[in-house]
């Protein structure tokens, strides 16, 4: 272990120096970070859902900016548009477009599927960035919790219905928005979705993320032969409007060691863009470092080999492949 580990280890254990702008900035300094600006995605096709507002929009800014060819997506076809237009405007890059799509709602997402696929030859990047954290249970149309279905499920689809024009792209990449919160679950799936009575909207959203790595990994396992790499990554603690909605009282708390969205979207275009990332595949990531899916054992119990399998069938299932 050299030097710059050891700093890293020291900062990784105590989750307030790793999760916070502390870790942020120290590893940036510490690994002498290439600029998100060196990389150029001219030519390059990025699908990028949760597209317009947070951590999404601020990567859509980048990608935009080096010469993506980007489709925003998000819920609302106005908002996706106004987003697009300001990207244009900002950046001179007319190759970007927008879909509507719910990625809780099956029908939509295959509809956005079918317009990837007529309307672009490759697909370089797919970014599974939706995402969001309700107080209250909610339902997709088919029943299934909407954290549940919108972070897992229309993800899961999405990348299937998706699969051949990524292997038949050089270098193609699948990259995972998830949380660091996820740490605190264990893998789930009889008890994926929380019933109503029991509901707890950040315990829901943590199993979520941790069934969303889980099934990162198996993405690799299985389908890593065919030449796309899978990334799952937690941006840390971010000031983004989903978290001053959702958690007042934790913004309230540490707002001063917030990261900025910006500092939280680094690791994602990062991912997408440079080569180090095509050497792993599968991986969790953090400020740019492979990181472990667990801290904790009693997590690590909860994830066998049984239950692995036993999630991914499930998933298969309620998205109707």
């Amino acid at each position: 272990m050299n030097v710059r580990d050891i700093a890293d280890r020291a900062l990784e254990i105590p989750i307030v120096t790793s999760f916070t702008k502390i870790g942020y900035h120290a590893r940036r300094r510490l690994d002498d970070w290439t600029p998100l600006d060196a990389y150029d995605f001219t030519g390059r096709v990025v699908v990028l859902t949760g597209a317009t507002s947070g951590l999404g929009k601020c990567a859509a800014r980048v990608f935009a900016d080096q010469g993506a060819t980007l489709v925003v997506v998000g819920r609302s076809a106005d908002r996706n548009q106004d987003v697009v237009d300001e990207l244009v405007a900002a950046t001179g890059n007319p190759s970007i477009t927008q879909v509507a799509c719910d990625t809780g709602e099956y029908d939509q997402v295959r509809e956005l599927a079918r317009r990837v696929l007529a309307e672009h030859d490759r697909l370089d990047v797919l970014v599974h960035n939706a995402g969001a954290l309700t107080a209250e249970r909610h339902d997709a149309s088919d029943g299934t919790e909407q954290t549940v279905a919108s972070q897992v499920v229309g993800p899961f689809l999405l990348t299937s219905l998706l699969l051949d024009r990524l292997s038949a792209t050089p270098g193609s990449r699948v990259i995972t928005m998830s949380s660091g919160g996820m740490y605190t679950a264990g893998l789930t799936v009889d008890g994926l979705e929380m019933p109503t009575d029991e509901y707890s909207g950040t315990e829901q959203y943590a199993r979520a993320k941790r069934a969303q790595v889980t099934l990162n990994e198996m993405w690799a396992e299985r389908y890593g032969d065919l030449g796309v790499s899978f990334h799952a990554m937690h941006p840390g603690w971010a000031d983004t409007p989903g978290v001053e909605a959702a958690l007042p009282g934790f913004r309230k708390v540490m707002g001063p060691l917030l990261r900025d969205a910006d500092q939280g979207a680094d690791t994602l275009v990062w991912l997408a863009g440079d080569d180090e990332p095509l050497t792993h595949n599968g991986g969790f990531w953090l400020d740019r470092r492979l990181r472990s899916i667990h801290k904790l054992p009693t997590t690590s119990k909860t994830d066998t080999p049984e239950r692995r399998a036993q999630l991914w069938d499930w998933v298969t299932e309620r998205a109707g492949i």
